[in-house]
């Protein structure tokens, strides 16, 4: 049994192509099923996200080397023409994107995978999510290869001590986390603030689920499109206000985070003195993320009001980064040797039917020899004689096909062979 990767990712494909090489979770089913009926192919788990699309499987092979099996060709093959007919594609717009992982460069690109350390953006969390969705949807009604599942549960194993034994994750490295970060280090706690979001569009939206994950007390979305802010505050709970009643609500605000794409500023700074005014001089945040700014400069010169731009947040970014990147050499590290372990038990597995058939010929001889001996014994023969020829015939039975082993090693010149031969008998 082999296990081996096939797939895309943004680091080798365009999205045209990955769009096209997509499966949509209505026909996973479907797509596995016909992906297990494909020949030597004994359990499989599809992964596919915006940024990648993968096939883990589990393969009726027993070389671990493309170079060292011809049949390791005609597999890729097999499996490449299989793709391109599921999504209706030429192999020669597929072939240049496909990357092919076989033992134990399998094992450690899914680990890589499931840390995030093959993501776009280094050490982001949500892919360890998007993997164990993707091993339980292939699970669903398809029985799968033990070698697959234990090298799945060994990849989440080792992503949660990436997590726990490093730094990876635990730096904002996109302008939303950033931004939420930022709150969170001026605000000791998020649960007794109010929030205020200019705009409705993608990075609000990430700041917004951002915030809900660390149970902000109140949300309030403001968009100059109430219909598209009525959308997004529907899927994360929060009020809506139109551009024009910002001016009323800024003084209940203590976080103002603003990314539209206006251009003039939405917040000026005669705005917000009265909203100071108003709130007694309780310390504000505000945040633009927008280019060109929604807030106007001289905003940051009132007294406790804490403004800051993309800029500010993007010098965050880089050293967030940096830290990641050392975070990610130990991770490498924990992949590497955590490879390397399941590796080994997995080479033990493949030993285990070797050892539970070579007990039960043993056993079988014992069995022979031992009824050869009582039947001799209820036939009045001498019990020393009886021992004496069940030992003797039990030494020659079990030392007749390692001394032929032994023999042929040494007429083949064979050295390697015959030290372990050696090694296995115990003879040094």
């Amino acid at each position: 049994m082999t296990l081996l990767a096939l797939g895309i990712n943004h680091k080798t494909a365009p999205i045209a192509l990955r769009e096209r090489v997509a499966f949509a979770p209505d026909t996973l089913d479907q797509a596995l099923a016909s992906l297990l009926q494909q020949p030597l192919v004994q359990g499989g788990v599809v992964l596919s996200t915006c940024n990648r699309t993968e096939l883990y499987l589990s393969v009726d092979q027993q070389e671990n080397h493309p170079q060292a099996n011809p049949q390791e060709t005609v597999l890729q093959e097999k499996l490449i023409r299989w793709l391109c007919d599921y999504h209706q594609l030429s192999p020669e717009d597929l072939r240049q994107s496909l990357y092919w992982r076989l033992g134990d460069e399998a094992v450690s690109h899914l680990m890589r995978v499931a840390s995030g350390l093959d993501s776009l953006v280094l050490g982001e969390p949500q892919i360890l999510g998007q993997v164990k969705k993707a091993f339980a949807d292939s699970q669903r009604g398809h029985v799968q290869a033990g070698e697959l599942e234990r090298m799945f549960q060994k990849a989440f194993s080792v992503a949660k001590r990436v997590r726990t034994e490093t730094e990876i994750g635990s730096n904002a490295v996109s302008v939303a986390f950033a931004a939420c970060t930022l709150a969170r280090q001026i605000f000791e706690s998020l649960a007794e603030v109010t929030v205020l979001l200019v705009g409705a569009g993608e990075t609000i939206e990430l700041v917004a689920r951002h915030l809900r994950e660390h149970k902000v007390k109140s949300l309030i979305i403001a968009n100059r499109t109430l219909e598209r802010a009525r959308r997004l505050a529907d899927r994360v709970g929060a009020e809506v206000i139109g551009l024009e009643d910002i001016d009323d609500m800024l003084a209940k605000a203590d976080i103002i985070i603003s990314s539209t794409a206006g251009t003039l500023p939405i917040i000026g700074k005669a705005m917000a003195e009265r909203a100071m005014k108003l709130r007694r001089n309780q310390p504000m945040l505000l945040v633009d993320i927008a280019v060109p700014r929604d807030i106007e400069p001289d905003v940051g010169k009132i007294p406790n009001a804490y403004l800051y731009t993309v800029d500010d947040l993007q010098a965050i970014i880089e050293k967030n980064m940096a830290q990641r990147q050392s975070a990610a050499v130990k991770a490498e590290a924990i992949v590497e040797q955590e490879c390397l372990d399941f590796m080994g038990w997995l080479r033990g597995q493949n030993a285990v039917e070797t050892i539970r058939d070579y007990r039960s010929q043993a056993d079988t001889l014992r069995a022979d020899i031992e009824a050869r001996a009582l039947a001799a014994l209820s036939l009045g023969a001498d019990p020393q004689d009886v021992i004496r020829e069940m030992s003797h015939r039990l030494t020659n039975r079990l030392i007749h096909a390692p001394t032929k082993s032994l023999q042929q090693a040494a007429r083949d010149g064979d050295v390697q062979r015959l030290q372990i031969l050696r090694d296995s008998l115990g003879l040094d």
